[in-house]
């Protein structure tokens, strides 16, 4: 079902790159129906202003295709990504390879213009375009066994040259707790600014899960697997100290290495000031409830 979130974007807003670079200010946040009134806050009328084109398509963490912030960029032109195809398989009624062509013909495409917020304490604010990962799981009928999902991102060594250093055990994996994929938050980006998604910011298929940090909403996506069991996640095996399987924006608990409580926001210039992260990254009142009774400096 689309449409389930909406923000007071016009279709300009968010399709126009001129209109991104000239623009000023845009208020992002909920319409006054559905989840609108769930969240109701302050937060979610917050003036947002996008960052540029060349920010958000040059300052990346790809590390496929190198641990330099621009190595994605300087590198991503290697990619080949059609055909492409998503093998959905795991605890759902209808397992298969789906061509993203016919994943495309199926699905409503919609503009969502959320915050992006690093683990490593920066920030973007960027125009996605896509499709929400329930009505993709709804396509192959999850099962009701079915309590997470796993991500994996394409391996192909040949065209992604930063898989020559065992940076992590690749291929790069993710996952999630079926409610949270369930989100009407959590989005199946197919592209940013009305245009195609870059290669270097996940093409043709990549995940966006606004409430967590960046690292997991997972790019080049080749395969979906539904578990009832918690899948294994690339940055967890590396150091579940430093990386959990939530990893949920949250001010109050540190990174080991460095403080969460405020971020960079990428195009602030030299001079200007670190602002406060929010908790869930801002989008408290949409997804708070789903860790109701949890202790999130435990479950981090």
């Amino acid at each position: 079902m689309a449409y389930r979130w909406t923000n007071d974007l016009t279709h300009d807003d968010v399709t126009s790159q001129s209109a991104f670079l000239n623009r000023r200010q845009i208020m992002a946040g909920m319409a006054g129906l559905g989840l609108g009134a769930m969240a109701g806050g302050a937060q979610a009328q917050e003036a947002l202003q996008p960052n540029s084109w060349d920010e958000v398509t040059s300052y990346n963490n790809f590390y496929e295709f190198g641990t330099g912030k621009d190595d994605p960029a300087d590198n991503a032109h290697l990619l080949t990504t059609s055909p492409w195809s998503v093998t959905i398989d795991g605890l759902v009624d209808r397992p298969g390879a789906y061509d993203f062509k016919d994943i495309l013909s199926e699905m409503t495409i919609e503009e969502r213009i959320y915050r992006f917020r690093c683990v490593e304490a920066w920030s973007m604010v960027v125009p996605w375009n896509g499709f929400e990962l329930a009505d993709l799981l709804a396509m192959a009928g999850v099962q009701d066994s079915a309590k997470y999902v796993a991500f994996e991102t394409l391996y192909r060594p040949d065209e992604m040259p930063g898989t020559a250093y065992r940076v992590l055990d690749w291929p790069y994996r993710e996952g999630l707790r079926l409610d949270e994929a369930m989100n009407p938050l959590t989005l199946m980006a197919t592209g940013i600014f009305g245009k195609d998604l870059p290669n270097q910011n996940g093409a043709p298929l990549r995940l966006v899960v606004p409430w967590k940090y960046g690292f997991k909403s997972i790019k080049s996506i080749v395969r979906i697997t539904l578990s009832d069991q918690q899948p294994p996640t690339s940055w967890n095996m590396s150091n579940s100290r430093e990386y959990g399987f939530y990893s949920n924006v949250n001010p109050q608990v540190s990174h080991p290495r460095w403080s969460q409580s405020s971020e960079r926001r990428i195009g602030g210039g030299l001079f200007s000031k670190r602002q406060p992260t929010l908790m869930f990254n801002g989008y408290e009142g949409e997804v708070a409830s789903m860790y109701d009774g949890m202790d999130l400096a435990e479950f981090i």
